[in-house]
């Protein structure tokens, strides 16, 4: 089993940045950047759960709801990765949305 402890401090982390950011910074993009990283990562573990299937998109819920779409679309590709560069991707992609973010 890969250790995917890295990837769930990274989206913690993040999620964490946002439910402390003020409403003007949501607004300016941290939301949307959240969003996209919560689709990606949604639309990863969806792939990796049934590579056939067309994967769904992940509905945006409001500024307000990024932090937890993050939590977890983090948390359910973490329960299916299977290698260590999955995981160091990842954790690459959690940390270039957050630094776009500005969180």
């Amino acid at each position: 089993m890969v250790d995917t402890t890295p990837l769930t401090r990274a989206v913690e982390h993040f999620a964490d940045r946002l439910r402390a950011a003020p409403q003007s910074r949501l607004q300016r993009g941290a939301a949307a950047e959240a969003l996209h990283l919560a689709r990606e990562l949604a639309r990863r573990a969806q792939l990796l759960e049934a590579p056939g299937a067309e994967p769904r998109e992940m509905p945006d819920a409001g500024m307000f709801a990024a932090a937890d779409q993050i939590m977890v679309a983090g948390h359910d590709l973490a329960v299916v990765l299977s290698g260590e560069d999955q995981v160091e991707e990842a954790v690459r992609l959690v940390g270039e949305a957050q630094q776009r973010a500005g969180v």
